[in-house]
């Protein structure tokens, strides 16, 4: 197996408000948006990031009615500065997120950061670190 994900695909109790959050809070264009089951967003090259409605994932895992929930995950978003931290996190906040650290400087390795919760529980750190960079290609760089 190839070290690469393509698909990360998060469980979600209300579509709607995933769509709310993402297209009308932040601006994300959907890659397919299938009303009532699930939107793609293309969040990287080669990397799709999905909203799946609980029930429709949960019976594509064979569950039945249980509804998945999104636990022990964040998803990260590293910004260019500290300032872009807060306004992002500000940003999300008025697209409906709810804010569980505001901006700070984080307890490892220089990073400056905040934690924000989007509608359904997903829970993204926005961070600043001035060791870490991102290359054009997507490529990834930690010192």
């Amino acid at each position: 197996m190839e070290q690469q994900v393509h698909f990360l695909t998060l469980s979600t109790a209300d579509l709607d408000a995933a769509r709310r959050f993402y297209v009308d809070g932040l601006g994300w264009t959907p890659l397919l948006d299938v009303p009532g089951e699930i939107v793609f967003f293309q969040v990287a090259p080669g990397t799709v990031l999905a909203f799946f409605e609980a029930a429709q994932f949960a019976q594509d895992l064979g569950t039945g009615p249980a509804r998945p929930a999104v636990s022990g995950v964040t998803l990260a978003h590293n910004v260019a500065d500290r300032d872009a931290v807060t306004a992002l996190t500000d940003r999300m906040a008025a697209a409906g997120g709810t804010v569980l650290t505001a901006p700070e400087e984080g307890a490892f390795g220089g990073v400056f950061h905040a934690l924000v919760r989007d509608p359904n529980g997903v829970v993204w750190e926005i961070g600043h670190n001035p060791g870490w960079s991102v290359d054009a290609d997507g490529t990834v760089r930690l010192s």
